[in-house]
Order: structure tokens, then sequence, then C-alpha cells
């Protein structure tokens, strides 16, 4: 028995280390993206009930903002990912400058209630 929660137990630390060393690799590619070619932005995005959106509905709007990021230029704006919480949704893009996070929620109809640059992107590897 005391086998089977060692076996666990490193399973678990190499899962962790794993999972610690993505995350560093991931913050360091966007820490470098921010260096060399774009900002980064968050955006909030206040939405009602934006937690309670269906799959389909996410589809949709995922849908829209691809759209108008196609339209707009790879070069100039690329979404990473975004998080959506009961009532908002926080996007992560790259862009050359925040007129183009502006022009993104104008063309896609979608509120950019606050947009704010990243400086740097910090992980638990930070701590080390």
């Amino acid at each position: 028995m005391r086998l089977f929660y060692f076996t666990i137990s490193l399973c678990a630390a190499l899962l962790l280390f794993n999972c610690q060393e993505k995350n560093s690799a991931y913050a360091e590619q966007l820490n470098a993206e921010i260096q060399e070619n774009q900002l980064m932005f968050v955006i909030e995005r206040e939405i009602p009930n934006a937690g309670k959106l269906t799959a389909e509905e996410l589809q949709s709007i995922s849908k829209t903002s691809c759209d108008v990021l196609e339209k707009m230029g790879s070069d100039h704006i690329q979404w990473l990912h975004s998080y959506v919480s009961s009532d908002k949704v926080y996007c992560v893009y790259l862009a050359q400058d925040q007129k183009y996070i502006e022009e993104h929620a104008k063309q896609g109809g979608f509120p950019a209630n606050s947009i704010e640059n990243v400086v740097t992107v910090i992980d638990p590897s930070t701590a080390k």
C-alpha cells in the first residue's frame, strides 16, 4: 500500500513540475512577444450574465471576433485567450497599439470597458 501512495505522490509531483515548466515556457514566450513585436493588453468587457452564455453563444461571439481579426490582419492584432466570469469577460490580446484593440471592439460590437497594457507576465517560476 505504501508503494501505491509513493507512486501516486511521485506522479503528482511530476505532473506539477511539468505544468510549472509549461507555464514558465508560456510566460517566457509571452514576455518575448511583448518585448519584440507587440504590446499585450487585457481587456475587461462587462457583459451581464456572461457566465451563463451557452457554448453556442460563446462560439458565435468567438467567430465574430475572429472574423473581425481576419479583416484587420494578424500583423496588427492577435487574440490569445479570454476568461469568462459571471458578468465579465477578460480578454488577452497582442497588438501593435491600443487603437487596434479599440477598433476591434467597435467593429465586433464588443464592449471594451477597460483596456490595460501588460508590462510583463509572471508565474510560479518567477519565485525561483
